[in-house]
């Protein structure tokens, strides 16, 4: 049983939903998110305030600009994609807090949160009831 509750408060320790991001921008200034996508990819749709930070540009040298304070929480597609994953591990050996958004920006749509970019999808705001 010891060995369950760490899994789940290591779970909920590196990720985070959609609506505790959304919740998390609502009350907070430490968050931020990082769209680990390719360029083109956050250019047609990203969650609103993100920065585009590809996982394959991660570095020292790029990411030297950075508050170590804040808390990144990165995401990509969804659950086909692990650039999230690739970009929250290497942010996390150059020293950042960070997170990861679990289900990326389609779980973001589908919990109804707008998006911004060439293609951006409006969305509703979205009470979770958890």
């Amino acid at each position: 049983m010891k060995d369950q509750i760490k899994y789940y408060e290591n779970k909920l320790t590196f990720e985070m939903d959609p609506s505790d991001l959304y919740e998390a921008f609502e009350h907070s200034t430490n968050y931020i998110a990082v769209d680990a996508r390719q360029k083109f990819g956050f250019d047609k749709e990203h969650i609103p305030t993100a920065m585009n930070l590809p996982h394959r540009e991660i570095t020292l040298e790029s990411t030297k600009h950075l508050d170590k304070t804040k808390i990144y929480v990165c995401y990509c597609d969804g659950i086909g994609c692990n650039a999230s994953t690739k970009g929250a591990l290497k942010l996390t050996k150059l020293g950042f807090k960070v997170k990861e958004l679990i289900g990326g920006i389609e779980w973001w749509k589908f919990d109804g949160y707008a998006t911004e970019g060439t293609k951006p999808s409006k969305g509703a705001v979205f009470q979770c009831a958890c």
